[in-house]
């Protein structure tokens, strides 16, 4: 076992039980859920075990899911987030990613930035969309995703921008 493993232990947990405690109680002026939990799948290394990425993408789903009382939209978002994961890397990062030498916190900020609003765009669509599954409710499911994800996407690339600055 690499430190690696445990580094990637250590964030989900660590992202887990901050979006539990602190961001699923905080709903700013209606549309803006902020969903950072989804860094785990952001910022898992690109050439590891794609199988056990999907069934941790699972994993971390299904205890949002547990946690938020949901019914599995997390699950759904997250697993579907994370099969997706390499479509949206070709299009944020492009010959790069062929080669497998993308670490997100070394990028540029801009391809931090398509990279995570994409995945953001991605997980906070099937999220809020399977959460409605009405199609009265298309407008506010629609407005969700949009402030939501703009919300979630800024703090994301701060975050990463701030641990990659402890690093140096």
């Amino acid at each position: 076992m690499n430190s690696e493993f445990f580094v990637n232990i250590i964030r989900f947990f660590l992202l887990l039980l901050v979006q539990v405690a602190v961001f699923n109680n905080m709903e700013l002026f209606g549309y803006i859920d902020p969903y950072p939990y989804i860094l785990f799948i952001v910022l898992y290394p690109v050439n590891n075990n794609r199988f056990l990425f999907l069934i941790l993408c699972f994993l971390l789903g299904l205890s949002m899911d547990i946690f938020s009382n949901s019914g599995g939209v997390h699950a759904a978002a997250c697993v579907t987030l994370g099969y997706l994961r390499h479509h949206l890397f070709k299009i944020a990062f492009g010959l790069s990613y062929e080669y497998q030498t993308i670490k997100i916190p070394h990028a540029s900020l801009r391809e931090q930035i398509i990279f995570v609003s994409l995945c953001v765009l991605l997980h906070h669509t099937i999220l809020f969309f399977l959460e409605a599954f009405r199609l009265d409710l298309f407008g506010n499911a629609l407005l969700k995703v949009l402030f939501s994800g703009i919300f979630t996407s800024i703090f994301s690339v701060i975050i990463i921008n701030l641990f990659k600055a402890n690093r140096k």
